[in-house]
């Protein structure tokens, strides 16, 4: 079949391309499937027929053809009746035949039909009563679906009248491009607006159906273009429009949880944004706090709703009992070996039970306490897409959760699995080096004077004294097991985790969760914990006091940290939570994350 052609001189026509599509695509398509598809889609006739017709169309559009007249039907008959006067020859007859039959009648009738009908779009009326000095009005009509308007209105406190506050990006007031902001609304639906409070004005455009009439008197603000808005927010707390007081329309506001990335639209206002949620389809905007108006909210509200610090929490004590691992459960890998050096950082978490808490008198109290943290308000992080590049460092895993969640077990199965990928730190210490015990493998051996050096620079992430001998974790062991191209394993207190928030280490936060205390009973009744610091050997069973403070200590963690998990898992199997944390780490070195944006500029 020949190709048609609408374009000027010897342009190809669009069917001629689109027959020509495939051959040209081929070289660039790989897969056969593909290939197919492709084939098969522009081979369809239903296409090809569209296309023709499309032509067909285009040629008399750009012909721009206009009726010769618009009364065919009543020519015909008069020209019928003026034959039946003339000698009737085949010709005549065979005319006056075809004009009597009702297909040619109703093709006549359909043809004056539309050329007498207008195309232009229909406008409104303007008002009868319209004053000639009345300022100039634009009659504006929005068809009205599912969704809403996307715009704001509020009362003047000066003139009483009710203005367009915002315009929500993506909704259909701004895609109209009719209606902006500082507009003054007259009339909405013929019903005069005067007097009426925006409460009443929304309870209109709600009980409207179809197409909403708007009278509205420009305003005289020019608005700045808008544009591209590429700022994403990560979300640090939940939030429901519907339960906020203060936002000026709960139709108009959006509401997120916490972790949910937002694409920022606007921040013209500020105490409010525009924002949509960034995997979302709809471009329409919706109302969100802003940064500051949120942390001002937050700030004056917290305390009254915190619980008092945890002084507990807020202290650390690095107890050489503590060298064995904190608690033990039953697991088909046990048995499995590692290297001393490997297993070294397993004994070492640093983590105090509820009992040396309460006992141990020397404790190092941390510049980053409880009382600091609560000054903090989390509301939006500025985030960017990041992927790891081939050959970059590996990002630090920060671990954490309350004592006897399993963190030490989860971290000796991911050794056990990988111990060439993952590694874990050596500790550093004062105490004397016993002779069994090498240099780098259990422990770094510093001169007390050297330690107290490096504390003073910050060369630690946590650190205490016991017995008058520091422990401690440096920033120089977790680089050095990162230099190595592994992935380092660090356990930490929750509010060390801010610190190690940097470009440099990057770092992926896992929080591990107990399971409801059903599930802890059934877990850890074969699990045991050391019962004093002398005698290693010694242990004994979780108790109900235990089970009821890890739940208690990992629920003060979320609440207070939670907006800087990136992961939660809970650990109620321990070969299922450690399958759920090597995917996700394997998913952190091969897909996109979303990452502090300063992380990214590195």
């Amino acid at each position: 079949m020949p190709a048609l052609s609408t374009g000027a001189g010897n342009e190809p026509g669009l069917y001629e391309l689109l027959a020509g599509l495939p051959s040209q695509l081929q070289p660039h398509v790989q897969s056969p499937e593909d290939r197919s598809f492709l084939n098969n889609m522009f081979g369809e006739k239903s296409l090809h027929s569209l296309v023709k017709i499309h032509e067909k169309l285009q040629c008399y559009e750009d012909s721009s053809p206009s009726p010769v007249l618009q009364t065919a039907e009543t020519l015909a008959l008069d020209l019928a009746e003026e034959l039946q006067n003339k000698s009737l020859t085949g010709d005549i007859k065979e005319l006056i035949r075809l004009l009597s039959k009702p297909h040619i009648k109703s093709l006549l009738s359909v043809h004056d039909t539309v050329a007498q009908k207008s195309y232009d779009p229909e406008l409104p009326p303007l008002p009868d009563d319209l004053d000639d000095e009345e300022d100039s009005v634009k009659i504006i009509r929005l068809v009205k679906n599912k969704e809403p308007l996307g715009a704001t209105i509020k009362k003047d406190e000066h003139t009483g009248a009710i203005i367009v506050a915002r315009i929500m990006r993506g909704g259909a007031a701004d895609r109209s491009g009719l209606i902006h902001v500082g507009d003054e609304l007259r009339e909405v639906n013929g019903i005069p607006v005067d007097g009426k409070k925006p409460e009443e004005i929304i309870l209109i455009l709600s009980q409207s159906q179809g197409a909403i009439t708007f009278k509205i008197v420009p305003g005289i603000k020019d608005e700045p273009p808008i544009k591209d808005p590429k700022m994403f927010v990560r979300a640090l707390f939940d939030y429901d429009p519907v339960e906020d007081k203060a936002i000026p329309c709960k139709e108009a506001g959006m509401s997120f949880q916490r972790g949910d990335i937002l694409q920022v639209m606007c921040q013209d206002d500020a105490t409010w944004w525009q924002a949509r949620h960034h995997s979302d389809t709809n471009p329409r905007a919706g109302l969100i706090p802003s940064k500051q108006f949120q942390e001002r909210r937050l700030a004056l509200r917290r305390p009254a709703t915190l619980p008092p610090p945890q002084k507990i929490s807020s202290r650390r004590s690095y107890d050489e009992a503590l060298e064995c691992a904190e608690e033990t459960e039953d697991d088909s890998d046990s048995g499995s070996s590692l290297s001393g050096q490997h297993i070294v950082g397993l004994r070492r978490s640093f983590r105090l039970s509820r009992r040396d808490k309460k006992t141990n008198k020397s404790m190092y109290e941390c510049k980053k306490s409880d009382q600091y943290d609560t000054a903090d308000v989390p509301t939006y992080e500025e985030v960017a897409s990041s992927r790891r590049q081939h050959g970059a460092r590996h990002r630090l895993v920060v671990i954490v959760g309350p004592t006897g969640v399993g963190l030490n077990e989860l971290k000796r199965k991911l050794l056990i699995s990988d111990p060439q990928h993952f590694g874990v730190t050596v500790p550093h210490t004062t105490r004397p080096k016993r002779n069994q015990e090498t240099d780098g493998v259990e422990y770094h051996f510093f001169s007390k004077h050297l330690f107290e050096t490096d504390i003073h620079n910050n060369k630690f992430i946590e650190y205490g004294e016991y017995k008058g001998n520091y422990y401690g974790t440096s920033l120089d062991s977790v680089r050095s097991v990162l230099s190595k191209n592994k992935v380092c394993l660090l356990d930490v207190q929750p509010h060390t985790v801010k610190h190690l928030r940097t470009a440099e280490f990057k770092p992926f936060v896992v929080f591990v969760k107990p399971p409801p205390i059903d599930r802890l009973r059934e877990t850890r009744k074969n699990a045991k914990v050391i019962s004093g610091r002398d005698d290693k050997t010694s242990t004994k069973a979780f108790t109900e006091e235990d089970f009821q403070e890890m739940i208690s200590s990992a629920q003060v963690m979320e609440n207070q940290y939670g907006h800087l998990f990136e992961k939660v898992i809970v650990n109620g199997d321990l070969s299922a939570a450690s399958s759920e944390l090597k995917l996700a780490l394997k998913k952190v070195e091969t897909e996109a994350h979303w990452v502090p944006v300063s992380w990214t500029h590195s």
